[in-house]
């Protein structure tokens, strides 16, 4: 099994037109991901590579039986366009875009959950692959490998390096996903892990935080209370400066809260192995799930 994603998933790509929406969605459908449809209001009717565009996600959903929705648009028009896939009937938006201001961020999840049941990934995050079954974002398929560790970060390219270090030692992956680092993010770490403790094929869990915000700490609080399967952990930002602001605008330390340290501390305590580097990711996981 995977969670999110799978060989059954059918993807309209919003912004299919543009350059990056093409380039990622015609690099999914290559992978096997069945890319159905794609929308542009105004260039309904037309096609890129076979993959009809659509005027708007409901025509697209109601012809294409399209569920997942894929988001390549600006930043200014990012907030219109995850709802529309919202309303249109999409169950998980995957937004890439990175950008979009904070107060329509803080709108757009606040009508996604009292509104919809539709599930957000992102903003600015990579997506998420199910290896061997669908990649529906940006992350390079060649790293991954199918199996049974889920993988959960807050950083694209962290991601790719955990992805890489369980490949290395031949331990396969479920699914791995991107949240992103933005302020107000869609899916938290503890909507992944949740659905990572319920997932039969999963046997183990890879969890990439890093410094500002909360969003570690409640994670290892949930994982000390509900999660029975192994967590290996790592924290970026360990050497940063009080203050200091690193590449995601979540990513800001005020004070005590949100420090390296407080993080792996609770993590720690929670019963995560912590790892000083990433490159100690794929050793500590195969230790972890052979124990």
């Amino acid at each position: 099994m995977s969670i999110l994603i799978d060989e059954n998933s059918r993807v309209v790509v919003q912004g299919l037109t543009g350059r990056e929406g093409q380039f990622h969605a015609l690099r999914n459908r290559a992978y096997g991901t069945n890319v159905v449809a794609g929308t542009r209001p105004g260039k309904g009717g037309d096609n890129v590579e076979g993959i009809p565009i659509f005027d708007t996600i409901t025509d697209a959903v109601s012809e294409t039986k399209a569920d997942v929705a894929l988001t390549f648009v600006p930043p200014s028009f990012a907030k219109e366009a995850v709802l529309e896939a919202a309303f249109g009937g999409c169950k998980l938006i995957v937004c890439i875009t990175e950008g979009i201001p904070a107060k329509d961020e803080a709108e757009m999840y606040d009508i996604l959950k009292k509104e919809t049941d539709s599930l957000l990934l992102g903003p600015n995050c990579p997506g998420l692959i199910s290896p061997g079954k669908a990649n529906v974002g940006i992350m390079p398929h060649e790293i991954t490998l199918p199996g049974n560790i889920g993988v959960v970060s807050r950083s694209g390219t962290l991601t790719y390096q955990a992805v890489h270090e369980l490949t290395k030692l031949n331990i396969g992956q479920s699914t791995c996903i991107g949240i992103g680092g933005d302020p107000v993010p869609g899916m938290s770490f503890i909507d992944v892990i949740e659905k990572f403790e319920k997932d039969d094929d999963t046997n183990g869990i890879v969890m990439i935080g890093e410094i500002g915000g909360t969003a570690e700490e409640e994670a290892a609080e949930y994982i000390k209370k509900n999660i029975s399967k192994p967590v290996v952990s790592y924290i970026a930002g360990v050497t940063a400066p009080p203050g200091k602001k690193m590449g995601h605008a979540g990513a800001i330390v005020s004070g005590n809260k949100g420090t390296a340290k407080v993080k792996i501390q609770e993590l720690t305590s929670a019963g995560a192995t912590v790892v000083k580097t990433p490159t100690e990711i794929g050793e500590a996981m195969k230790e972890a799930i052979s124990g």
